[in-house]
């Protein structure tokens, strides 16, 4: 089903920094010292995922040429599979949403701290956190135009010292500064996995285009170009400015450190302003962050809920926005938000977090899995292509990359992750009762007229459908014609 007729507010720039600021949000402030430990290794553990990530993007953006609608996994998933997996991927991604919101919300407050000393309470940081949440809410709230001004503006501004970090710092680079290799021993490839464990999400979000494919101007070509641009555009700042950051900060100060870039621009320039600057930086990444994924948190179930998936409120829109999605998704993030302040334990938070690292994979599977199955299934003209060979590699890679993703969330997100997942399987079976329920409406009134109609069928009769009935009242009919005769 495709979206009604409205004016498409997000050009191949907006649609390209939506993918971007979904992607760069608030851990890149601390991925170089994350990684530090397996040394350079990871480096090329970022090269790996860069390729595969793109591939990823790519996928989608094949997709779209088959189907450019709002929800893109979830539109893909229940084309190729069904209403069950359609449902399944919009679920694991609604819930990705807006818990991953609250862990942004979270983050923002330790970086507002360092911009605004002197009032670390339960009170203020839940304040501030919520305060994360809402403003890009109502940004939401306002219509696709706020979304796409806000997403443009900061997008830009995080980039700019993110990119200053990463082109200034090599000038400062010093080889002496760098760790081994293999810093952490033992195999190469063991200690490649591992790097890429810890890196693997840094590009959830490169799917941002393809679920808001409805609001994009010509989304046949921009939604592809616009996931491969912002992919790639991240890639160049995770990549830049983690070789800048172990270039110019000592190997051992950087496995300790707890703000990185703000250490690297300490040791270029001297002082302790880097520190305010990359802070600044961090909320503003954030906030754009929070500012794109609030609108993902509409679009799956807004999809899901115009196909009868999900409640039907979930479906209304004002100025090209969910709002009803919108408005459930903050409501949601900042119930959770409240719990982690007030409960004394974040025992219920780090579940949830780890609940959505499983659940950004599933849609990833299915949509990459779709697009093999329109290849394979004899429905290539389905997703327009004469590059065949091409194609399937490149679905391999993305589910390659997708099922990648799921082993490196571990033990603990994939058993927690599944236990929610299948939570949902109660939602599903509700919303397909309700409509088995409405189609089954009109077909007892229909059957109700026959029999008043006709009081001399039989119930079987009437059971077998309007096509026996009508034939045994017609034959009613002729034998009763040729009694009289």
């Amino acid at each position: 089903m495709h979206d009604q007729p409205h004016p498409r507010r997000f050009g191949l720039p907006t649609a390209t920094a939506l993918v971007m600021g979904n992607i760069i949000g608030g851990g890149i402030f601390l991925l170089p010292a994350s990684v530090a430990p397996f040394g350079t290794l990871s480096l090329l553990a970022f090269g790996v995922l860069t390729l595969g990530a793109i591939a990823l993007a790519l996928v989608f953006g094949r997709l779209a040429e088959r189907d450019p609608s709002t929800g893109g996994p979830y539109v893909h998933a229940r084309a190729a599979f069904g209403d069950f997996a359609g449902f399944l991927s919009a679920w694991s991604y609604w819930t990705m949403t807006w818990v991953s919101n609250a862990a942004l919300a979270v983050a923002a407050v330790g970086y507002v701290h360092v911009l605004v000393p002197g009032h670390d309470s339960k009170g203020a940081n839940l304040a501030v956190a919520l305060l994360a949440l809402w403003l890009p809410a109502l940004a939401n709230l306002a219509g696709t135009r706020w979304v796409g001004a806000v997403q443009l503006v900061s997008t830009v501004l995080k980039f700019i010292p993110l990119l200053f970090v990463a082109v200034v710092g090599l000038f400062f680079f010093d080889p002496h500064n760098l760790g081994s290799f293999n810093e952490g021993g033992g195999s190469a490839l063991g200690g490649l996995s591992a790097a890429a464990a810890i890196l693997l999400y840094s590009y959830v979000g490169v799917e941002s285009a393809s679920m808001s494919a409805g609001e994009v101007r010509d989304p046949e070509r921009n939604v592809g170009r616009a996931s491969v641009l912002g992919t790639v555009g991240a890639a160049v700042v995770y990549l830049l400015g983690t070789v800048s950051v172990f270039g110019t900060v000592a190997h051992q100060d950087l496995v300790n450190s707890t703000a990185p870039f703000s250490d690297a621009v300490d040791a270029m320039f001297g002082g302790r302003w880097g520190g305010t600057l990359i802070a600044l930086a961090a909320v503003v990444s954030i906030v754009g962050a929070l500012n794109g994924w609030t609108l993902m948190s509409a679009q799956a179930p807004y999809a899901a809920a115009r196909d009868g998936l999900f409640p039907a409120a979930f479906a209304t829109k004002r100025r090209g926005v969910p709002t009803f999605g919108v408005i459930v998704g903050v409501l949601l993030a900042s119930l959770l938000t409240v719990v982690n302040y007030t409960s004394g334990s974040s025992g219920l938070f780090e579940i949830l977090v780890l609940i959505t690292t499983f659940s950004a994979t599933v849609p990833y599977l299915l949509a990459s899995g779709a697009q093999l199955y329109f290849l394979l299934s004899g429905r290539r003209e389905e997703v327009r292509t004469g590059r065949f060979v091409r194609d399937v590699v490149l679905a391999l890679a993305g589910f390659g990359f997708s099922f990648w993703l799921v082993a490196g969330a571990g033990y603990a997100a994939v058993y927690q992750g599944v236990l929610f997942l299948f939570a949902g399987v109660l939602v599903y079976v509700w919303m397909a009762a309700r409509r088995a329920s409405r189609a089954e409406g009109p077909e007892a009134t229909e059957a109700a007229d026959v029999t008043a109609a006709d009081p001399g069928t039989t119930p079987a009769v009437r059971a077998a459908g309007p096509e026996i009935t009508s034939a045994v009242t017609a034959a009613g009919l002729a034998v009763t014609v040729d009694t009289t005769v």
